[in-house]
């Protein structure tokens, strides 16, 4: 954790109190589905009190990609096709979406930071269900891939100057860029990340875990193994880009529960190609206004 001066403190506090709001509708959504006895009756009464949310999904279910037989004019109709993960997992991303700003001064390309973001989620969970079985919830840990990163946003969008200054540190020197961040700004995404988890009201393993994910020394977890694992994959198969280009060096400080070859275990989790073509289709048709 860093030592932040007071002046520091006020400014990453500020950033942070500047993000939008996460929709209180998606809390409640991931709160009923943490019951296995959650109806898909109640799920859709939640989603249906919130008309924007509501739009958006039938917009994302009835599009090209989803290629469905028949328009879905209802969330309800939707449940039968999706289920209620699937349904669960799209309402969440279509609100850190929301969130996401359209443009920045920094040249922070907010697309690829997507499909990022939504590989590793994707990932995550797929980890979960293989490596970490009943040790913790796949759901939480597609949540973590999803907000893992979201730090970054917020110093594209609030430090702009800094956070450029990172970004070439990160490729001209060759540094991770949590470690550029904190020598230019003082604090990294991480460390900001969990600050908006945080204010988002997000369970506390949750924001411990976004706080952690590059910092080796951290106690392992599952939902962290599968954080760091699943973020890896992607740097290195290049799914997406989150501004921090694959170092062959971090090899030796990945979660021992994998093993020490990543080619295993993506191998293990078979064709990645699907979860792929999902979030370029999604990150195509969310950022739609």
């Amino acid at each position: 954790m860093p030592q932040l001066n007071s002046d520091l403190e006020r400014r990453l506090t500020m950033a942070v109190e500047r993000m939008p709001a996460f929709p209180k509708s998606v809390q409640t959504i991931l709160e009923m589905t943490r019951n296995i006895n959650c109806l898909p009756k109640e799920l859709v009464g939640v989603i249906e009190k919130d008309p924007v949310m509501t739009m958006k999904i039938l917009r994302v279910i009835n599009s090209a990609y989803y290629g469905l037989p028949n328009k879905i004019a209802s969330v309800g109709q939707s449940v039968v096709y999706l289920g209620i993960n699937t349904l669960k997992n799209l309402a969440l991303s279509i609100a850190a979406v929301g969130i996401l700003p359209r443009f920045n001064t920094t040249g922070f390309d907010i697309q690829r930071y997507l499909l990022h973001s939504l590989t590793v989620a994707a990932i995550a969970r797929l980890l979960c269900e293989k490596y970490a079985r009943g040790e913790t919830d796949p759901g939480d840990c597609y949540i973590a891939g999803l907000l893992h990163d979201f730090g970054k946003v917020v110093f594209a969008q609030f430090m702009p100057g800094e956070f450029i200054k990172a970004l070439a540190i990160t490729v001209d020197e060759a540094k991770p860029m949590f470690i550029a961040e904190s020598e230019v700004i003082g604090a990294d995404h991480a460390f900001v990340g969990a600050l908006l988890a945080q204010k988002w009201q997000f369970a506390a393993p949750l924001v411990q875990c976004i706080r952690d994910h590059h910092a080796v020394e951290a106690a392992p977890s599952a939902m962290l193994d599968c954080l760091r694992m699943a973020d890896a994959v992607c740097r290195k198969l290049a799914f997406g880009d989150s501004g921090n280009p694959w170092r062959e060096e971090e090899l030796a400080g990945l979660p021992q529960r994998f093993g020490g070859d990543i080619a295993a275990v993506v191998a293990s989790l078979g064709d990645l190609q699907k979860i792929v073509d999902d979030a370029q289709a999604f990150a195509q048709i969310g950022t739609e206004r």
